[in-house]
């Protein structure tokens, strides 16, 4: 209970803040590209780091490594709710993000030693499984709740008692693990892991802006690739790698994290279409638009602890590749969204077997990666886990969000150059180019009724282009998720390896690591 607890408050800061990025910005006076990293200072440092918090929690204690992490979230937390100007947030959200990443991989690992039997074990899992994916489809009613009460500084304010409650429960409950052997320490992995990591996260994240093939992308990939081909040669010579590279060669550790980095690219592909559809095409508030995304949320809930349970049944392979398939037809039925579709039908449908599809994966294939590793590699493995959801889900909304955008400005932006000045100003114009959440907007700004017709006929065009992106995007999850599951099915062995042998090979792993 306490480490989901932290599980859900990393989870959590992650996602809420989006929701307060409007008022910030007005009362910031900020750009929007200055308020995108604020979410991007975090996303960077968060995914750079997993991997070496994950490999010092092994170390040096995991729970020592997440208590250190939840103190600097609730200290940071407070430095971004004092914040006086947008850099400072955007310095506080990226401190955050490496307190984040110290708590993270942490849980895991802690769940993996503590549940050592096989059922108790996909128990705990199918539990933080379900718990990281019910605080990412959560985010937006929790941060919708505070900002229809309190101003932007709460979503900060709101982490430091919690973060502060849970790290003295986990000094009470939680007991302390680590590597019964540790190796010479591998600083020179845990730069380049880092390096190439933040890198390749950083050129997906601005590849949209400059442009995917722009000179500036291309050298930003050349140098990831480069970093991360370094790391690898390093860690196979390296007596006590950062992360054993041999684990990739096993395809019950591979495969399964695959599945998870095109489960969380289809993920935070639909939510980023399902905020545009909320916000933009409904005008829902953020407080209606979390309530109306619960039932992803519950799906999640639901779905999670019986796909891990199923699995011990009938194999892994056959649950991650009917979870892929059942997300699949959700991204397929929410592309055919239409303006007019009712919320209570298809939208609710596609929602519902998206969170679904997406816990039937997360679990089986969380609880197989975890499997592959000792236990005196619990850490490194978790982190690997967090890391490929993270690329994931960043490649997600950056692939899928310029599909989107590319289609909805093509179509969009001649009908707006064509409105006279009289109904929308130069902003507007610019804002109304760039995203359907414009209308809202626009719709609230008094005209003359000569214009009402016209207004009413754009704000119906940019909707209508808005979902025409979103049909184009969901083309490419359905592509994405339905090639994976083909490379599961054939690929990740059927047959289910017994709970005997798992937890032998994970004693057989300690035994050789300590000689």
């Amino acid at each position: 209970m306490v480490i989901c607890a932290a599980e859900l408050l990393v989870v959590l800061d992650n996602t809420v803040v989006n929701v307060a990025l409007p008022s910030l910005g007005v009362q910031l006076l900020a750009s929007m590209s200055g308020l995108q990293w604020v979410v991007d200072a975090y996303t960077l440092t968060f995914a750079g780091l997993l991997l070496a918090f994950g490999h010092l929690g092994d170390r040096y204690g995991r729970r020592r490594v997440m208590m250190i992490g939840l103190a600097g979230i609730a200290a940071m937390s407070i430095g971004g709710a004092v914040a006086a100007d947008l850099g400072q947030v955007v310095a506080a959200r990226a401190a955050m993000g490496i307190c984040a990443a110290a708590v993270f991989p942490a849980t895991l690992a802690l769940i993996i030693n503590i549940f050592t039997d096989a059922k108790e074990r996909a128990l705990a899992i199918a539990a933080w499984t379900a718990m990281a994916g019910f605080a990412i489809a959560i985010g937006p009613t929790a941060g919708g709740f505070l900002l229809e009460h309190f101003s932007w500084h709460s979503v900060f304010w709101i982490n430091v008692p919690v973060a502060v409650a849970v790290l003295l429960a986990t000094a009470v409950f939680v007991p302390e693990s680590k590597a019964s052997h540790v190796g010479k320490y591998d600083p020179v992995g845990i730069a380049l892991s880092f390096g190439g990591i933040t890198v390749l996260v950083w050129a997906i994240i601005e590849a949209p802006h400059h442009g995917w093939l722009s000179p500036i992308s291309v050298a930003a990939y050349v140098v990831a690739v480069l970093s991360l081909t370094v790391f690898v040669g390093w860690e196979l010579r390296h007596p006590s790698p950062l992360l054993d590279m041999t684990l990739f060669r096993i395809r019950r550790f591979s495969l399964p994290a695959l599945a998870i980095a095109v489960a969380y690219f289809s993920m935070f592909g639909f939510l980023f279409m399902i905020t545009q559809y909320f916000q933009g095409v409904m005008e829902l508030s953020p407080l209606q638009f979390g309530i109306h995304s619960l039932p992803f949320a519950a799906a999640i809930a639901i779905g999670a602890p019986v796909a891990t349970m199923v699995a011990q049944k009938v194999g892994t392979t056959a649950v991650i590749v009917a979870g892929l398939t059942i997300m699949s037809i959700g991204m397929f039925l929410a592309g055919q969204t239409e303006v007019n579709t009712p919320y209570l039908g298809p939208v609710v449908v596609s929602m519902v077997l998206m969170g679904l599809g997406l816990a039937i994966v997360q679990g089986p294939a969380t609880e197989s990666i975890m499997s592959s590793v000792s236990l005196d590699e619990a850490g490194a493995g978790s982190a690997v886990n967090d890391t490929t959801r993270e690329v994931g889900g960043t490649l997600g909304v950056a692939v899928l969000g310029s599909t989107i955008a590319s289609i909805y400005t093509t179509l969009v932006a001649p009908r707006v150059d064509v409105i006279p000045d009289s109904l929308m100003n130069d902003y507007q114009k610019s804002f109304a180019r760039e995203t359907v959440i414009s209308v809202i907007e626009i719709n609230d700004t008094p005209i003359s009724p000569i214009f009402a017709q016209q207004r009413a006929d754009l704000v119906f065009a940019m909707k209508d282009a808005a979902l025409q992106g979103f049909q184009i995007a969901s083309f490419v999850t359905v592509g994405a998720s339905m090639a994976c599951a083909v490379a599961v099915a054939i690929f990740l062995p059927w047959s289910r390896a017994s709970t005997e042998s798992v937890l032998l090979s994970w004693r057989d792993k300690s035994t050789e690591r300590g000689q």
